[in-house]
């Protein structure tokens, strides 16, 4: 271990001593080191330049050879501010907590014990300094850092309900900065019709007990109210008595806005699959007054179902806000495998979730009927759907939805006599709001829909018409 000399302390009478001083300070455990009457270090044990992460010039560096100095709450500390050097001074330190720096960058808070000393005249010709880790406040400290990063609001307080501490959390979720609210009573925290629960608390804190997470309401700065999680702890002294309490308090609103949400969604879905449901027992009662053969009810009621369960997947792609018409009309010939034969023209319009449904029962049964019936029965012939929106003599927006067979065969006198004219003619149209004429003629059937737009449309993009031929 190296051991550095001691340089000779001016007017010192006792030099004989010294190299026994130096031996006594190396030997230390702790980190140790000796300046002169001027405060220039003389000499420092092997302990201190591992404590102090770098070796200071013998002669040269002043009162400390910490790197850098600081005071506990982490502001500078000028070397001549440090408690050796008002120990050089003669005065008493103010404080001997502080925390070095090293050249690393890594703080370590230590307790100095510095000692002035002094000629046989009682000036003081140097001083001599033991520095020990404060593991206790190096705790303190990451308790603190926590304290002051952490998400949640946390706050102490007396028995009494005073208010003594108060992090950045806190600031943020109640609108109070620390300077206002340490001091203040909590109870301004709280709802007049809450303010039972602090009384609660405090029987409860006062017997030592925690209470446990539980939601409540608390008011901010502004007025308004906040839902939080809270929790609360006693706060013990060294002889285990009560004499405060601390408070966690977690901000909940975005987790009761969504369980907000999911309650209204539930409640929606539930209505929807009530609508579902009475759609699929019309088609029951209506399919079942016309067939009587089991088979061929089974078939068509399986076909009404899968149609609309393709409409059923378009919302659901779309979180229930719609589709549109392009895409429905798409979805509903696509079992069909005959889209080639179809054109389909339009605005951009996306129709509300009933509209979808009923919309896509109506082109179902068209589409069923021309592949019995129609366009889709043969290889000749064409069907053009397609639709504009025009106002009323309100000036409100009207949708005009026109599918149309040309070039196909005749129709069959009574085949548009079925459930389907029934859903193209009553029931589609009154669920729209709207109307729907049926017609037989020559090369095939057409079919128009009439309904108010703010019936059937979530939204209606202003964008020009878009043409597509598949």
């Amino acid at each position: 271990m190296k051991v550095h000399q001691l340089a000779s302390l001016a007017g010192a009478t006792t030099a004989p001593a010294r190299p026994g001083i130096g031996q006594i300070l190396e030997a230390l455990p702790v980190a140790a080191y000796m300046t002169d009457g001027e405060g220039r270090i003389t000499f420092y044990n092997e302990a201190a330049a591992v404590l102090w992460g770098h070796r200071p010039v013998i002669g040269e560096s002043q009162c400390c050879g910490s790197w850098v100095l600081r005071y506990r709450d982490g502001r500078p500390m000028a070397h001549d501010r440090c408690p050796m050097a008002q120990a050089l001074r003669g005065e008493e330190p103010a404080s001997n907590l502080a925390i070095m720096e090293r050249p690393d960058g890594s703080r370590i808070p230590f307790i100095a014990h510095p000692v002035a000393l002094r000629d046989e005249d009682g000036r003081i010709i140097g001083a001599v300094n033991t520095l020990i880790e404060d593991h206790a406040s190096d705790t303190e400290m990451r308790l603190s850092a926590l304290v002051e990063s952490t998400t949640d609001a946390i706050v102490s307080k007396k028995l009494c309900g005073t208010i003594t501490s108060w992090n950045p959390a806190a600031e943020r979720l109640f609108g109070y900065t620390a300077a206002e609210a340490i001091g203040m009573p909590v109870t301004r925290l709280i709802p007049d019709d809450r303010l039972e629960e602090e009384r609660i608390i405090i029987d409860r804190i006062s017997r030592g007990e925690p209470v446990e997470r539980y939601e409540t309401l608390r008011r901010r700065k502004d007025g308004s109210l906040v839902p939080v999680e809270l929790s609360v702890s006693p706060m013990k002294n060294a002889a285990g008595e009560v004499f405060g309490a601390s408070k966690i308090a977690r901000d909940i609103s975005a987790r009761k806005e969504s369980e907000h949400r999911i309650r209204l969604l539930m409640r929606e879905v539930n209505h929807r699959v009530k609508n579902q449901y009475a759609v699929i027992l019309s088609m029951i009662r209506e399919t079942g007054r016309r067939l009587r053969d089991p088979k061929a009810f089974e078939r068509q009621i399986r076909e009404r179902i899968m149609a609309l369960s393709a409409s059923h997947d378009l919302l659901v792609t779309d979180d229930w806000k719609g589709t549109t018409i392009f895409e429905l009309v798409l979805a509903q010939l696509r079992p069909f495998n005959d889209e080639g034969k179809v054109s389909i023209s339009g605005p951009a319009i996306k129709l509300r979730p009933s509209a979808v449904q009923y919309l896509g029962i109506a082109l179902h049964e068209l589409a069923a009927n021309s592949v019995v019936y129609g366009v889709l029965a043969r290889n000749e012939g064409r069907i053009a759907v397609d639709w504009c929106v025009d106002a009323d003599d309100g000036g409100d927006g009207v949708l005009t939805l026109t599918w149309k067979e040309e070039g196909g065969p005749q129709p069959l006198s009574g085949s548009g006599a079925g459930f389907g004219t029934v859903v193209l003619e009553r029931i589609a149209p009154q669920a729209m709001g709207g109307t729907g004429v049926f017609r037989l003629g020559a090369g095939g059937v057409t079919w128009t829909l009439t309904a108010p737009m703010d019936q059937i449309a979530a939204t209606c993009a202003p964008a020009g018409p878009f043409s597509d031929l598949v």
